[in-house]
């Protein structure tokens, strides 16, 4: 089951606040940035989050899953808990670089 427009939309509302919000569709799945860092990753309607140490006292009652096949085990948010979210999600964009342009730079 693919992730639903709905849904990330959703995921996305819920984040409204704690930076700039948006969504690039990837493989058939979704990544969500704050900030222009990649934070979650949206498989299956599930919202998934790289298991740190910087979030693992918040996360130890979590459920972890694996976003996709041959993907590192991850948590699972609660994006239904709108103040949790925002605090993991909060924490774990201040430890996340903003990705390389992927583009060379000519000489």
């Amino acid at each position: 089951m693919a992730t639903t427009i709905e849904y990330i939309e959703y995921v996305c509302e819920q984040l409204q606040g704690i930076g700039d919000i948006r969504y690039k569709k990837m493989f058939g799945e979704y990544m969500v940035y704050v900030n222009d860092k990649p934070v979650i990753t949206v498989c299956d309607n599930t919202a998934f989050v790289k298991q740190n140490k910087v979030i693992d006292d918040l996360m130890k009652n979590a459920e972890k899953g694996f976003p996709y096949k041959g993907a590192k085990e991850c948590y699972i948010l609660d994006i239904d808990n709108v103040d949790f979210s925002k605090t993991v999600v909060s924490e774990l964009e201040k430890i996340t670089p903003v990705p390389k342009s992927g583009k060379k730079a000519k000489s």
